[in-house]
């Protein structure tokens, strides 16, 4: 891996992801949230925590559209992929 990934993959954006999918692994019920209505998953949080994704991140994360966990973080890569190219300028 490269210097630049290694920057980005500890980026905030990057750790909210994290939090998102690692919520989802552990919960079903949340898991099934984030499939059938991201936003609402994104809004709610989960535990009592909450996500701290910019308008802009939480619009892209609520436009996926998976039917499984796997198809989702897949997604969620694409997502991730174009936000850090947006931030280098790219």
């Amino acid at each position: 891996m490269n210097t630049r990934n290694q920057r980005f993959d500890k980026s905030p954006m990057h750790q909210e992801y994290s939090r998102i999918l690692t919520a989802a692994v552990i919960n079903l019920q949340f898991r099934q949230l984030l499939l059938t209505n991201p936003a609402k998953a994104i809004d709610s949080g989960y535990g009592g925590e909450t996500f701290a994704l910019a308008r802009e991140e939480k619009k892209r994360v609520a436009e996926i559209r998976a039917t499984s966990l796997a198809d989702f973080a897949s997604q969620l890569s694409q997502v991730l992929d174009y936000g850090q190219m947006a931030a280098a300028g790219d």
